[in-house]
C-alpha cells in the first residue's frame, strides 16, 4: 500500500459471523456468533443455557441450512428430545435428515483410575467423528462442568480446557459450550470464560415476586456488540431477546391520515385526523371515557375495513363489548368479521417482558393496522417506572417500525394533573397526546377534552366539552361566559341568559318598528293635511284669480260698450248718422 493513500480509502474486514436465528440475539451481537469460534453460555440453574443451545443448533439447520451436532453430558438424547419438543423442535427428524447429530457422553470419574496421563483424546475422536459425518458446521456442548468436574489436578484441567477450545478452532466449526455459573467467576472453573472467543451470561432473578431472566454480552473478540443487560423469554416459540438500544430511529413515516372516530375531535386537528403509524396517548383521571374513546379509535378501524388489536387490562372482551353497546359502537360484529381481536389479561399475569414479546407474538399472527393498550399505567403493577417506560419505549418504537397506529390510554393520579405528566413518563415519546379531565362546576361534574401535542400538524388550543351517549360521544360547542368557558349546568344557564337576551333584544326591536311605524303614519297624516290645506289654499286663490279674471272681462265689455254710445271725432261718420237737434 502506498504511503500516500488517504487513510479513508482502507477498508478492514469485518469478523466473519455466525447468525444465531434467535430473535433479537443477532441484533445484540451485531450479526452472530464468531464463526468457526467457542461460544461460552454460562449462567446459573434455570436460566435456559441448553434451550438457547440446542435453538442455536435448529435455527441452523432450518434457516440457514449448516448441519449440527450435539454433545450432552448430562442428559441424553431422549431426555433432551422430549425437553423440547414443547417448543416446537423435532429432534429426532433432523437426526433421521443427517442434518442434526445428538451424542450422549457418560462421565463418571468414579470408574476411571486416574493416572498423571489422563486427556481428552477419546472425546476428540468421537467429536470430529460426529462432525465430520454429518459435515457439522454447528457444535454444542452441554455442559462443561459434567466433563470436568471428576479432574482432581487442577494443572491437568486447565491444560485440558486449553486443548478443548483449541481443537474446536482448528476444526474450524461454530460452538456454544454451556457452563455453569461459578463464585466469584462467571463459570465454575475460572478459565473457560478466558478462552472463549465470546462470552454470554444468562441471569434469572427475582425482584418483587416477579422473575426476570437477563442476557448480557461479557466480551466479545473483534467485534462490537451491547453492553447492556437485556430481557429475554422462553416461551412455546423458542427464546426472544429484547433490545433496548438497539433500535435506530431511521423509521418511514407516512403523509395518510386516520380518523380517531370521532368527527367533531377530528377537527380539531389541522389535517383532520392522526397520521398512519403514530402514537397516540389519552391521559385523563378515572371515569373520563378514556376507554370509550380508545373504542372509538378501534371502531373506525375496523369500520373502514383494517385490522385493530386490542389489549384491555381491566375489562374482560364480553364485557367491554357490552358496555361500548351502550354508547352505539356493536364491537362484537368487528370480531366475528375478523378484524378485531381483543386479547385481555390483567397485567400481573406475567412480567413486563412476557407482555412485550405476547405483543410482539400477535402482531405477527394478526397483521394488524392499529394497536390499542387500554391502560398502559397498570403495567406499573408488574414493574418499577424505569422498567415500565423502556418497555414502553421499546414498544412504541417496534410499532412505529411496522409502520401500525398505536394507540395508548394512561390513568393520570390527582397529584400529576396540574403537571399534566404521565407516571410512566411516555408522554414525550408518543406524537399525539390529548388530555381528558373533570370540570366541576356548581354541584355537578362534567368532562372535557384538551389536545396538548400533535407533532407534524396545528391543532386546536380549545379545551372543549364532550358527553357520552347512546350515540357515541358528542363534542359540545363552545360557549363563552363572563368569566371564560361554562359546562354543564353553566352552560345551560348561559344558554337561558343569552335566550332571554336575545328575546329582550328582538321585543325592543319590534318596538322600535312600532314606533317607527307609528311616527310614519303621523308623518303621513301630517303630510296629508298639509296636502288638504294647500289644495284649499290653491283652490281659493283659483278662485280668486277667476274672479278677478271675470271682473277685468267685465271691466272691458263695459268700456268698450261706452266707447260705442259716444261717437270719436276721428270718426265723421258717426257724427253724420247723429240725429239733427
Amino acid at each position: 500500500m502506498s504511503a500516500d493513500m488517504p487513510s479513508s480509502a482502507i477498508v478492514l474486514p469485518s469478523l466473519p459471523k455466525a447468525p444465531t436465528g434467535i430473535e433479537g440475539l443477532d441484533e445484540i451481537t451485531d450479526g452472530g456468533l464468531p464463526l468457526g469460534r467457542p461460544t461460552l453460555l454460562c449462567g446459573s440453574a434455570g436460566c435456559g443455557k441448553t434451550l438457547m443451545a440446542i435453538e442455536f443448533l435448529v435455527r441452523g439447520i432450518q434457516d440457514y441450512q449448516e448441519p449440527g451436532v450435539l454433545m450432552t453430558f448430562e442428559e441424553t438424547a431422549d431426555e433432551l428430545a422430549a425437553n423440547v419438543a414443547s417448543l416446537g423442535f423435532d429432534l429426532p427428524a433432523m437426526q433421521a435428515q443427517k442434518l442434526l447429530r445428538l451424542d450422549h457422553v457418560h462421565v463418571d470419574r468414579s470408574e476411571i483410575e486416574e493416572t498423571g496421563e489422563y486427556d481428552l483424546e477419546g472425546l476428540f475422536i468421537r467429536l470430529g467423528y460426529a462432525i465430520d459425518s454429518i459435515g457439522a458446521k454447528r457444535v454444542v456442548l452441554d455442559t462443561i462442568e459434567a466433563l470436568f468436574s471428576g479432574f482432581p489436578n487442577q494443572g491437568v484441567l486447565r491444560s485440558e480446557i486449553r486443548r478443548l477450545f483449541r481443537w474446536l478452532k482448528d476444526k474450524g466449526v461454530t460452538t456454544i459450550i454451556t457452563a455453569e455459573r461459578g463464585e466469584g467467576s462467571l463459570t465454575r472453573q475460572g478459565l473457560e470464560e478466558y478462552v472463549s472467543d465470546c462470552v454470554i451470561l444468562l441471569d434469572n432473578r427475582v425482584i418483587d415476586q416477579i422473575t426476570t431472566r437477563r442476557l448480557r454480552i461479557v466480551k466479545y473478540r473483534g467485534s462490537t456488540h451491547g453492553t447492556n443487560e437485556y430481557p429475554y423469554l422462553i416461551s412455546e416459540d423458542g427464546i426472544s431477546v429484547l433490545p433496548v438500544t438497539s433500535l435506530q430511529l431511521n423509521h418511514e413515516v407516512s403523509d395518510q391520515i386516520v380518523s380517531s372516530g370521532i368527527p367533531a375531535l377530528d377537527q380539531m386537528f389541522d389535517r383532520h385526523g392522526f397520521y398512519q403509524g403514530s402514537s397516540v396517548l389519552i391521559t385523563g383521571t378515572a371515569g373520563t371515557a378514556k376507554t370509550t374513546l380508545a373504542s372509538s379509535f378501534a371502531h373506525e378501524m375496523c369500520r373502514q375495513g383494517k385490522r385493530c388489536l386490542y389489549f384491555a387490562f381491566e375489562e374482560s372482551p364480553q364485557q367491554l363489548v357490552r358496555n361500548m353497546r351502550s354508547v352505539g359502537m356493536d364491537l362484537g360484529t368487528w370480531q366475528d368479521q375478523g378484524l378485531l381481536r381483543i386479547e385481555a389479561a390483567r397485567p400481573t399475569l406475567s412480567g413486563l417482558e412476557r407482555h412485550l414479546v405476547t405483543i410482539h407474538k400477535l402482531i405477527g399472527e394478526f397483521k394488524p393496522d392499529a394497536v390499542v393498550i387500554d391502560p398502559i399505567s397498570n403495567l406499573i403493577s408488574v414493574g418499577n417506572l424505569a422498567e415500565v417506560r423502556s418497555m414502553l419505549t421499546r414498544l412504541i418504537d417496534y410499532l412505529k417500525v411496522k409502520g401500525i397506529t398505536a394507540f395508548f390510554t394512561s390513568l393520570v393520579s390527582g397529584r400529576n394533573i396540574q403537571q399534566e405528566m404521565t407516571e410512566e413518563g411516555v408522554s414525550s415519546l408518543v406524537d399525539t397526546w390529548i388530555s381528558v379531565r373533570d370540570l366541576e362546576g356548581i354541584g355537578e361534574r362534567n368532562r372535557g377534552l384538551s389536545i396538548l401535542k400533535s407533532r407534524g400538524m396545528s391543532h386546536s388550543n380549545q379545551v372543549r366539552e364532550f358527553i357520552v351517549t347512546s350515540k357515541g360521544i358528542r363534542l359540545l360547542d363552545v360557549v363563552i361566559g363572563p368569566t371564560g368557558i361554562v359546562t354543564g349546568a353553566s352552560r345551560l344557564t348561559q344558554k337561558i341568559q343569552e335566550q332571554a337576551l336575545s328575546m329582550a333584544q328582538q321585543q325592543e326591536l319590534e318596538r322600535r318598528d312600532r314606533e317607527l311605524e307609528r311616527k310614519r303614519r303621523v308623518l303621513e297624516a301630517t303630510i296629508a293635511n298639509l296636502r288638504t290645506e294647500f289644495e284649499s289654499v290653491e283652490e281659493e286663490l283659483r278662485r280668486i284669480n277667476d274672479e278677478e279674471n271675470t271682473r277685468q272681462q267685465a271691466l272691458s265689455s263695459g268700456r268698450q260698450q261706452v266707447a260705442s254710445a259716444f261717437p270719436s271725432e276721428k270718426n265723421p261718420k258717426l257724427n253724420d248718422n247723429a240725429p239733427q237737434a
